[in-house]
């Protein structure tokens, strides 16, 4: 996979506190892994190489409104991050209690993101972009090739990664700019992430090879 600033471009899923800070209702699940793979300062340094060589940067966010509690179903994960009341948000036309809460991105991300150039593309409504329009998104600025992190790695990392290939698009997931979940009952998500990255993706980098690539 050639990365080059004219066709690539760096997707991060859900840069925010409830799944990258200490103080985030999922870190008793995910802040092993995220402190293992140094994934906070990963994904800053992929931010930073993408703003200071001129890649394009869109996130892609999770978040999640009253209305979406009077679902009739969902997945297991769903349903654990339902109790948990992860990414909440009072509502889409309000951002009442947003910042510096779980749904907020993390604060060190912020003059990554909140500088005017970076796309913050609709949220995503369970794990992939086929309910939001990153696809349009990349497409109307002429990228066909993405650099991938952010959480979490087997749930919206690797969904991003499928749909965006099936979209037709090249994808290099950064390994250790993302972390799984670790849940008695359900297991490590980690492993069977990497297994799949490696299977599906166009490449599968360290923070260190992607930095170096964008260069």
């Amino acid at each position: 996979m050639n990365i080059g600033k004219n066709d690539t471009a760096l997707v991060l899923t859900d840069p925010q506190n409830d799944v990258l800070s200490e103080s985030g209702v999922a870190w008793p699940f995910v802040g092993a892994g995220v402190r293992e793979n140094r994934t906070v300062e990963n994904i800053e340094r992929l931010l930073r190489a993408a703003k200071d060589n001129g890649y394009g940067v869109f996130v892609s966010p999770h978040y999640c409104y009253p209305s979406q509690r009077l679902w009739r179903f969902g997945g297991t994960f769903e349903h654990v991050e339902d109790e948990l009341n992860s990414f909440a948000r009072k509502g889409p036309l309000t951002l009442e209690g947003f910042a510096g809460s779980g749904a907020d991105w993390l604060e060190r991300y912020k003059p990554y993101i909140e500088d005017g150039q970076t796309v913050v593309v609709s949220p995503h409504k369970v794990y992939g972009p086929e309910s939001n329009d990153l696809v349009l998104q990349l497409r109307r600025f002429g990228i066909g090739k993405v650099i991938l992190g952010g959480m979490l790695a087997n749930l919206c990392v690797e969904a991003h990664l499928r749909e965006l290939t099936e979209q037709g698009f090249e994808v290099a997931v950064v390994r250790d700019a993302t972390a799984a979940p670790r849940h008695p009952k359900l297991g490590d998500g980690y492993p069977g992430a990497l297994v799949n990255f490696g299977f599906i993706a166009s490449a599968v980098l360290s923070t260190d090879d992607a930095v170096k690539a964008m260069r």
